[in-house]
């Protein structure tokens, strides 16, 4: 029979040896601390293209502003729906496609009860038919909340909706409705859902 030794008490192979465990805890202790500052590093925000057509969703496509940039984490790609998030220094400006089977006017009320529903919003003045160079014809209004204003303008298409909702502080809103409104009559359904 064999003797057992104070060395092989202490040296068991599934223990892991304390150099093993401080550089667990050191990897640990650096994913921790530095991914989040990683992410902090990193920009939402993504260039484009100018006067390249942006692909949202089912064959909608449009061209951004000058100086737009795409913000990912408001952005969702996809086959037969998707949202799109551009951002023109603080004005806010989202393009939304999904399938839908009503009509125009079933859209707008859809889309202004949504505003609507989100607390402090109210919808402003009368809408006002609106269209596309593509072709799409459409319903628009404003709509307020708090110290923001907004613009949303609606569309069908082939059976989407297409919702485009503007919002931003009054003279960043006032500056930039123009370049938007260019923006928006680029919409266009090409097809290929």
């Amino acid at each position: 029979m064999g003797t057992v030794t104070r060395r092989h008490l202490t040296d068991l192979p599934s223990t892991p040896g304390l150099l093993s465990a401080l550089l667990l805890a050191t990897v640990l202790a650096a994913l921790s601390f530095g991914l989040p500052a990683l992410d902090r590093g990193v920009s939402a925000q993504r260039g484009l293209r100018a006067g390249e057509p942006y692909r949202v969703a089912a064959g909608v496509t449009v061209v951004p502003p000058a100086g737009a940039t795409l913000d990912v984490t408001g952005t969702r790609p996809g086959e037969d729906r998707g949202t799109a998030l551009f951002r023109l220094g603080r004005v806010r400006y989202a393009i939304a496609v999904q399938p839908f089977s009503g009509d125009l006017t079933q859209a707008a009320v859809r889309l202004r009860q949504r505003i609507t529903g989100t607390s402090g919003y109210q919808v402003t003045g009368t809408q006002l038919a609106v269209s596309t160079a593509g072709g799409l014809a459409g319903l628009q209004g404003g709509y307020t909340a708090g110290d923001r204003g907004g613009r949303y303008a609606v569309f069908v298409a082939h059976g989407l909706t297409i919702e485009v909702t503007v919002s931003g502080a009054g003279l960043d809103l006032d500056h930039t409705l123009p370049a938007i409104d260019a923006s928006t009559r680029t919409l266009r359904y090409e097809g290929g859902r």
